[in-house]
């Protein structure tokens, strides 16, 4: 059973009436417009029967979009009784029905929906040929019936094909909605992870300097001023970055205003934090330095920093890095020997498995080991050649 709008119905049944008073007049106008008094039996005078077969043939139309293959039956049984009886008109309400099954196919199975197509057709050209033999009557309803089941076919094939393709397009949107979503989520995850890796370089150096201002205070005053105006300093660019980092967080995508992440740009400036932090950096550069991929050089700076991180919570005060730019692959060395007692290569932590994460989503490794006291991070982040 289908549904239809209730504009639909409505429509349908003032068809069904306009069909029911065309076929009256139809049948009527071939009586009374007849001079013969003794007219042709074929020419039957509308009367209840025909009457009642009228209104049983039209206003089945009514529900044509509900039930397609009843009313068509019912059209069909109807019409041919007409026909049988000798009443003449145009074959219009059987031509609408059969359109109607051809345009709007249902679930019927096929053998049932062939059966009463088949027998439709018999029910109205069977009388007919009875009655008046193989006439032109015979074969004009045959050839509005082959028009009518054509055009209902060809207009329900282009709307299935419109009705498919708007559905692929809703499909389509979906899945860009949600790669959106998944993109987003990924976003907010990175922005997360850079969050937890700045508040942590930031609380470090801090720590460090306001160690050194307590125990200089009264010893060296000057050293403890700078170790205060490190920490204002610090502590006021880590409030910036952690800024711009929340509001992108709370957009749903991040805002023109917000600020790209750091890259090796300010490699400076971190060694710099990391050398008034208490740790002395010997930073070495080998090959020709190149533009990197924005995704390549954020990434190597987060590990930079992670890195120098850890080597100065957890090392003696030294910390050597290496960068090489070779042909196709940017090679990031940091060393420092840890302090007795701290966490070896295997000791987990965020921090070895957010800048692990970092290299491999860009096909890249990241190695850590301690060897013959030495604490050594080795990542490999490959980029395209001639980048």
């Amino acid at each position: 059973m289908r549904t239809a709008r209730p504009r639909r119905l409505l429509l349908d049944a003032v068809m069904a009436a306009a069909v029911l008073a065309v076929s009256v007049g139809a049948i009527s106008h071939g009586e009374w417009g007849r001079d013969d008094p003794d007219p042709d039996p074929g020419d039957r005078r509308l009367d209840g029967v025909g009457g009642g077969l009228a209104l049983l043939m039209a206003l089945p139309l009514a529900a044509r979009r509900l039930a397609p293959l009843p009313v068509l039956a019912v059209v069909a049984v109807a019409t041919g009784a007409l026909y049988g009886l000798g009443y003449g008109f145009p074959p219009l309400a059987y031509a609408i029905a059969l359109y109607t099954v051809a345009r709007w196919p249902d679930e019927t199975r096929p053998v049932v929906r062939g059966g009463v197509l088949v027998a439709s057709v018999v029910f109205l050209l069977a009388p007919s040929s009875a009655r008046y033999g193989f006439g032109p009557e015979l074969f004009l309803g045959a050839a509005v019936s082959a028009v009518a089941w054509f055009v209902g076919d060809r207009v329900g094939q282009r709307s299935e094909r419109r009705a498919a393709a708007a559905e692929r397009a809703r499909q389509a949107r979906r899945e860009a909605e949600r790669e959106q979503r998944l993109a987003s989520a990924e976003e907010r995850t990175r922005i997360a992870r850079d969050l937890h890796d700045s508040a942590g370089h930031a609380v470090n150096v801090i720590l460090v300097q306001a160690g050194a201002a307590r125990l200089l205070l009264e010893q060296d005053p000057t050293r403890s001023r700078a170790a205060i105006e490190t920490i204002e300093d610090v502590a006021r660019d880590t409030l910036v970055e952690i800024d711009q980092l929340v509001r992108a967080l709370r957009e749903v995508a991040p805002s023109d205003g917000v600020e790209p992440p750091a890259g090796l740009a300010a490699l400076d400036t971190l060694v710099d934090r990391s050398r008034a932090a208490g740790l002395d950096v010997d930073l070495q550069i080998d090959g020709p330095q190149r533009g990197l991929p924005p995704s390549v050089d954020q990434a190597a700076y987060r590990i930079l920093r992670e890195a120098l991180t850890n080597a100065a919570r957890h090392g003696t005060g030294r910390a050597e890095v290496r960068l090489e730019f070779s042909p196709s692959a940017l090679g990031i060395s940091v060393a420092n020997r840890p302090r007795p007692g701290a966490p070896t290569a295997n000791g987990g932590g965020h921090g070895i498995v957010g800048m692990r994460e970092r290299a491999l989503l860009l096909g890249g490794t990241l190695d850590v080991a301690a060897t013959d006291d030495v604490f050594r991070v080795r990542a490999s982040l490959p980029y395209r050649e001639g980048s």
